[in-house]
């Protein structure tokens, strides 16, 4: 399993967020395409925002439940993209989309907050099966609506043998993503992170000094992981 943690900084709507997420030296940076969501740009407002982006820097569109011509349209825009499926998709749905546009995916798993109240159980394992062609599976809190609403679900409830690459999102910031870190990374082929409203001062609006600690908090676990 790969020692470093890619990082992702989602929700991005100004030019200066961009930017910092850039100077920070994050992976990927993320651009919601739902239109109900604070943090939703225009899939022309993002093809601006992603032409910041330096080489090796990626941008992901997230959608939900949208329609294959809008996703079109939105991937016209904004070249090399990966998308973020965070609605009901199915596995088909998701594979034929992505397939016809030649893109790579991320499918969002919406993990209960209180798995005690749910029947049946959240199967993670299955989910990661039923949507193999995935790059990733996204790991998000399970709220009313889309979107982790900054929720932190128990990490521990996660099963230790998913055969995925996993991204853990769902109310990360500085001050816990190092714990949120050791007890996640077992339990997939390999870990990522994906943060919001943990690096804000306001909705879709990013605070520099808050990006700069998480992606240190990051890389520092990384650095005693090593040793």
């Amino acid at each position: 399993m790969s020692l470093r943690t890619r990082i992702k900084i989602c929700g991005l709507t100004r030019e200066e967020d961009v930017d910092a997420c850039v100077d920070a030296g994050v992976d990927a940076v993320g651009f919601v395409m739902y239109d109900k969501s604070p943090r939703a740009v225009s899939p022309a407002r993002a093809a601006e925002l992603s032409r910041r982006l330096p080489a090796f820097v990626t941008p992901v569109l997230l959608f939900v439940n949208e329609t294959s011509a809008n996703i079109a349209h939105a991937c016209m825009q904004v070249p090399g993209a990966w998308l973020q499926f965070h609605g009901d998709e199915s596995p088909d749905q998701c594979q034929k989309i992505a397939r016809t546009l030649g893109r790579l995916w991320i499918r969002a798993a919406r993990i209960p907050i209180d798995p005690k109240g749910v029947e049946p159980p959240f199967d993670l394992v299955k989910y990661a099966q039923d949507y193999s062609h995935a790059q990733a599976i996204l790991l998000d809190a399970h709220v009313d609506g889309f979107g982790g609403g900054g929720k932190v679900f128990n990490w521990s409830q996660l099963p230790s043998n998913v055969n995925a690459h996993l991204v853990l999102s769902g109310g990360l910031n500085a001050a816990n993503v190092v714990e949120a870190l050791r007890v996640v990374r077992p339990c997939g082929a390999s870990l990522g992170v994906d943060v919001s409203s943990g690096v804000e001062i306001a909705k879709g609006v990013k605070d520099p000094s808050r990006i700069r600690a998480f992606v240190q908090a990051v890389r520092a676990s990384d650095a005693e992981l090593a040793h």
